[in-house]
């Protein structure tokens, strides 16, 4: 009989790799019991990630979410862990050092035993902190390698990496295979590697099941030395998502490795709850082409991860598309035709931005940067017209250090714009900020929570914790849910009912109703909008949300205001990423066209300035 082989069920990643949310805190805590009434679960991936950040989006505490049901786990004997972005925390952008390090000692207050940490340039800078805060607050400090295919990222790029970070004070290594693209016998080489210099130390295998490498790499890992496998459940398995718990089981097992066993009725409980979870709302929010194995993810290598939000994202990119191409009478784009775009277009800005690891944020940045060319291309436009300021802090090396070189095109627009490239420590440019947000918090009269878990929330999401406390959050994720339902059940002559839209006639904007078919209108004259103040317009470039601020500390432009050419006068966050809207002429802002977090299109006027 071979060696024990445990199983961690990534029950917060395999909701977000299906699709944008993950269950309410009523849902988990009805789950939990069946979880580990299966009985083959060592750990249980329970927090982290965008796990809190979702839970602000439809209004609900996390930290009320993370207490409540990793409470569950820890009663029965269950370690939990988390994922942690290193550098940024729980978001897309970096984190001062003092939220950071009160991020370890709240997850720890809340339950959550292992703290599984990576950095998505694999910069070992970036993750040393977090060792020495995981430590700290009395958390296992799991450091992950992301893995990818590249001439760059080798078996000993890899192992070099891991006996650096064992060194450092790392206790266990995580193989991350976040778009399970990793070869397996390559795979069995890095585990290898790392055990005969370390047997003592564990290791833990994570992988999405996308191109479908990953059943092979499991079997690769465990033969050369892996303690931990990561695994999801049906329906949610595969696709996007994760190897299912009965396969890997199975496969283990039929090979000799000693594998827990697991109680059938209580997997059953807990299949038909994820189900009944997907239809109360979270089903809204997944795509049923997820489940499918992907084979051109091999190509551009985006993670599992980020593939459920990518579908969702695309939707509002090809609207945006065809919008344009209806006003040049040009044939409209189909979905499948956008996807293989931005794959191709992917794959010919990876190399170009210095091969980061595609893993969040960086796939994102990689997937926004191709969708913006995409998008830009099809509007007739050049390449790298917009790129954020998260974006260009990658670039710039702001966010740590790039494993490749620039493309020459990147560091000419760089020096253009009179951007400067950074070779510090990257933590360096993040100044500590809890005492900012302490001030605040003491004006709006908001407790500091238990262990400061609402402090460190809101220094961690300062947009989303606003919007959580006034109330805007829930009231939109309800009129997004009622919308998709009614989407999702209405009746065939819903189409041809008539619809109001905003048109827009040498210059002036009306409102006026379209009818379809034989449908009839009641006759109604068009009524003009009401004009904003004078002077120019500032249009959004794309569709998202619209921000004066991205930070709640910072001080938001008012009718009145004076600007100058080049200075952000707002933002669009699309894609999980603040796109800076700058001003393209000088003078006094006169009107602004939406509130914090309002949605808006493109082309939509955001604000005049005259």
């Amino acid at each position: 009989m071979k060696k024990e082989i445990k199983f961690s069920l990534l029950f917060r990643d395999m909701w977000q790799s299906a699709g944008k949310y993950v269950p309410r805190v009523d849902q988990l805590v009805k789950v939990a019991p069946a979880i580990i009434e299966m009985g083959c679960f060592a750990r249980v991936e329970t927090n982290g990630g965008g796990f809190e950040q979702v839970n602000l989006l439809f209004g609900e505490n996390p930290n009320k979410a993370v207490r409540d049901w990793t409470k569950l786990f820890q009663e029965a004997g269950i370690q939990t862990h988390m994922l942690d972005r290193a550098l940024n925390g729980l978001r897309m952008s970096p984190v001062p050092a003092d939220v950071r390090q009160l991020f370890y000692k709240v997850k720890k207050a809340q339950g959550t035993d292992i703290a599984r940490t990576f950095c998505g340039l694999n910069d070992i800078r970036n993750i040393a902190p977090s060792i020495t805060y995981a430590k700290e607050a009395g958390m296992i400090s799991q450091c992950s390698l992301c893995i990818t295919h590249s001439p760059i990222h080798t078996v000993e790029y890899y192992t070099n990496m891991a006996l650096e970070l064992i060194k450092l004070g790392a206790d266990e290594i995580c193989i991350k295979d976040m778009a399970g693209i990793g070869r397996p016998v390559s795979f069995g080489k890095i585990v290898a590697n790392i055990k005969e210099a370390h047997p003592e130390v564990p290791v833990q295998y994570h992988s999405h099941a996308g191109p479908g490498f990953n059943m092979a790499s499991i079997l690769e890992v465990c033969n050369a030395g892996c303690d931990y496998i990561d695994v999801g459940m049906e329906p949610l398995s595969w696709g996007t998502g994760h190897a299912d718990l009965l396969s890997v089981q199975a496969m283990l097992k039929d090979a000799g490795f000693q594998v827990p066993e697991i109680n059938m009725e209580a997997y059953m409980k807990v299949r038909s709850l994820v189900q009944e979870f997907m239809d109360d709302f979270l089903g809204l929010y997944i795509s049923p082409k997820n489940r499918l194995m992907n084979s051109l993810l091999i190509g551009p290598g985006l993670p599992g991860g980020m593939m459920g939000s990518l579908m969702a994202d695309l939707e509002a990119n090809l609207e945006s598309i065809n919008k344009y191409k209806a006003k040049h009478n040009l044939p409209f784009m189909t979905q499948d035709e956008l996807l293989i775009k931005l794959f191709n277009e992917v794959a010919y800005v990876w190399p170009r931005v210095g091969y980061p690891p595609l893993v969040t944020p960086f796939s994102q940045y990689v997937k926004n940067l191709a969708m913006m060319n995409v998008m830009a291309m099809e509007k007739g436009k050049e390449r790298w017209g917009m790129i954020a300021d998260d974006i260009w802090d990658m670039l710039l090396g702001k966010a740590g250090r790039l494993p490749g070189q620039l493309a020459p095109e990147i560091i000419e627009k760089a020096e253009r714009e009179g951007r400067k490239f950074f070779e510090g420590n990257p933590q360096e440019n993040y100044p500590d900020a809890l005492d900012k947000y302490r001030k605040l918090m003491k004006e709006n009269k908001w407790e500091l929570g238990q262990d400061e878990e609402e402090l460190f929330e809101y220094a961690m999401h300062p947009a989303q914790y606003e919007a959580y406390k006034s109330g805007k959050a829930k009231e939109d994720f309800l009129e997004d849910v009622a919308k998709r339902r009614a989407e999702r059940d209405k009746a065939p002559e819903e189409e041809v009912k008539p619809k109001t839209l905003t048109v827009q006639v040498d210059g002036q904007a009306y409102r006026v109703t379209v009818a379809y078919g034989e449908a009839e209108l009641a006759a109604s004259g068009a009524q003009p909008v009401a004009p904003l103040g004078e002077g120019k317009e500032v249009l959004s470039p794309l569709e998202g949300k619209f921000f004066l601020t991205k930070n709640a500390s910072d001080t938001p432009l008012k009718v009145g205001d004076a600007v100058q050419q080049g200075d952000v006068i707002c933002y669009v966050e699309a894609m999980k990423t603040y796109n800076a809207i700058r001003a393209e002429f000088a003078g006094t802002v006169t009107a602004i066209g939406f509130a914090q977090g309002d949605a808006v299109s493109e082309d939509d006027v955001l604000m005049k300035i005259g």
